[in-house]
């Protein structure tokens, strides 16, 4: 067998077929004998038996041509896992790799995109917001909230009334604290 021919799709190919095949006949095989086993044994008596004795010793000798079988069967499909195995992680992954990167490269075109529209957005935000609506009024200043009006019958006389109003004179801390004399 030549090694480098293993190492291509159609040796690789070839190799796994031959050895499933090989080990499917085997594990068929294998099938045919237990059950002649099983039967042959469970038909004859050896001296000495009890009642279930022949079926449970037809089973115990059975049962380890069973297992081969199994192995076989295994032995098989591991050898199409094999060949899967190769094409997906040697033969198909420089093509994976190329989408892979085309891919990517895509989602920061995308990221890019999105972030140059944030970034005209906020502009024009800003923009219009230093240059002030159209039906503003040249030199007036908008109020964020409208101005609030107190009682004249506030009990604490604290709070500053609305534009014309009378204020209380602004407070220091020596109105607070007594011992303070302007130190």
């Amino acid at each position: 067998m030549d090694i480098n021919a293993l190492f291509t799709d159609e040796g690789l190919r070839a190799f796994t077929s031959t050895v499933r095949d090989q080990h499917v006949r085997d594990a068929q095989q294998y099938g045919q004998i237990a059950d002649i086993v099983r039967r042959r044994l469970e038909q004859t008596p050896i001296d000495g038996d009890r009642w279930m004795a022949k079926k449970l010793r037809a089973w115990k000798v059975s049962r380890q041509v069973k297992a081969m079988q199994k192995a076989s069967e295994e032995a098989a499909s591991k050898a199409e896992a094999l060949y899967a195995t190769y094409v997906n992680e040697v033969l198909e992954l420089p093509q994976r790799r190329q989408l892979a990167a085309a891919r990517k490269a895509e989602r920061k075109q995308g990221r890019q995109a999105a972030a140059g529209a944030a970034v005209a957005k906020s502009l024009n935000k800003t923009v219009t917001a230093l240059t002030g609506p159209t039906e503003q009024v040249p030199g007036a200043v908008s109020q964020a909230r409208p101005a609030e009006f107190v009682a004249p019958d506030n009990p604490w006389n604290q709070w500053p009334m609305a534009a014309g109003g009378e204020q209380a004179p602004t407070r220091t801390i020596n109105d607070y604290f007594a011992n303070g004399d302007g130190r």
